[in-house]
């Protein structure tokens, strides 16, 4: 078995260097898109075991049983079956290929166990964002505090990454689709004790400015979203519009909520950085969303390299399953409707700065080389202990050409508990093709649209 070392891409071949990574790549480099890299930066060859395939255009071929009508996508790969599982008793013989969240998961469980099946490279975007991400690589700079990318518009701003600065900003500047919906998500959260319940229940859309290359000029926003309190009952009614910026250099974020009780719309305190999050059961901070989301300015970024990791991936049974009774188990989530994959991963190690506020001292981010997307995550507390692993779980919306992976949650290692949240199971995700004018995202229309 290879050692985690050479299975890592080393920091000097990456060339890290923070200080020259400010300029774009040249039109030489850049050519390797679409080469021996996919449209959008990853490696389009296959590993020397054939464990992981060679990319080959992802998934866009609409299964047959797919709806149109309804919001739910039926597995593509249902008729498929484990290859094996990893728990307790097997997990040092599979350990390189482990987060440390999920080593620390098998240990502490021993019923706990990942069914990997056959790994599937179904990511696949549309043919703008792909000319868009090949303008980035020679358009793109990164801004001199590390936070922002000037000159990207609709597609990956670093296909080329350089740094863990430009690979983080992937993520956060990720595809989604123009537009994505879900009428009802929930978020549920298992106590030490056991006991499984959500905590939220809430309608949600967005929409993706940045994405929308026809905007004259381009917009500074990376998205915009509006969500709709259905549970708990004394929230019911409550709603925000929520401005999350394109690069965090020039602007911050915004949230406005109205409050039917008072019959108005106030700015709501900024929901960033460790503020506990309380639709998680407080075992998770604003910036664990996604994984990761917000500013990066609390950490130094680091990029390790690239390993082969088993990650979440093509989790259609999980996302989609309507009987969360049989999802959400009282230790973790069911392991038969998580679908495991070995996939190459960005590796990226986040050290908080000197002097800066956080309760996490260090952080490790899995990002999928295929989509950009942190679908792992390793969180230590102050100690440098191991605190909470996450997990994300990535589905390819083949009626959309969009990867999506809001679905996300943390394992709490010391609470002994765990959360999922924006799940939408029974009532699915959509992906509106026509999209809502700019006046229906302001504070002033939010007033309009709340109920009691």
């Amino acid at each position: 078995m290879n050692s985690p070392l050479k299975s890592l891409i080393t920091a000097g071949a990456l060339c890290l260097c923070f200080a020259s990574a400010h300029a774009a790549v040249s039109p030489e480099e850049a050519k390797r898109l679409g080469n021996e890299l996919t449209g959008t930066g990853a490696q389009k060859a296959g590993n020397k075991e054939g464990t992981i395939p060679a990319y080959t255009g992802g998934l866009t071929a609409v299964p047959a049983s797919f709806d149109k009508s309804s919001n739910l996508r039926p597995d593509p790969f249902a008729e498929e079956k484990p290859l094996f599982s990893i728990d307790a008793g097997n997990m040092d013989r599979h350990a390189e290929r482990l987060s440390e969240g999920a080593k620390a998961l098998l240990k502490a469980h021993p019923d706990f166990r990942l069914e990997v099946y056959p790994t599937h490279r179904t990511v696949a975007f549309p043919k703008a964002m792909l000319d868009n991400t090949l303008a980035n690589a020679t358009r793109a700079k990164l801004t001199d505090d590390g936070l922002g990318a000037t000159g990207a518009r609709g597609g990956v701003p670093f296909p080329i990454p350089a740094n863990g600065n430009e690979v983080m900003l992937n993520h956060l500047l990720r595809y989604l689709g123009a537009s994505l919906a879900m009428p009802e998500f929930s978020s549920y959260f298992a106590n030490r004790g056991g006991t499984v319940q959500p905590l939220v229940k809430a309608s949600w859309l967005m929409d993706f400015p940045y994405h929308d290359d026809t905007r004259v000029p381009a917009s500074p926003l990376y998205y915009r979203s509006r969500l709709a309190f259905t549970f708990p009952p004394n929230q019911v009614g409550n709603a925000i519009v929520h401005h999350e910026p394109a690069d965090y250099s020039f602007d911050e974020r915004r949230y406005w909520l109205y409050l039917p009780g008072q019959r108005r719309v106030r700015q709501a305190p900024e929901m960033a950085y460790d503020t506990p999050n309380g639709g998680t059961g407080g075992i998770s901070t604003q910036d664990d969303v996604y994984l990761f989301n917000g500013k990066m300015d609390r950490f130094d970024w680091k990029l390790v390299g690239k390993k082969e990791l088993y990650v979440p991936y093509n989790a259609y049974r999980f996302i989609y399953n309507t009987k969360p009774d049989e999802v959400f188990l009282p230790k973790f989530i069911n392991p038969q409707v998580v679908r495991w994959e070995l996939h190459r991963v960005w590796l990226v190690e986040a050290t908080r700065k000197p002097g800066a506020r956080h309760v996490y001292s260090r952080r490790t981010f899995y990002v999928d080389e295929d989509s950009w997307h942190v679908l792992a995550s390793d969180q230590y507390d102050g100690k440098g202990q191991l605190w909470r692993a996450g997990f994300a779980y990535l589905t390819q919306a083949y009626d959309a050409a969009a990867p999506v992976s809001i679905t996300a949650g943390h394992y709490d290692l010391a609470e002994g508990a765990y959360y999922v949240n924006l799940w939408p199971g029974a009532s699915g995700i959509r992906f509106p093709t026509t999209l809502e004018p700019d006046g229906n995202w302001t504070p002033e229309s939010l007033a309009g649209q709340g109920i009691r």
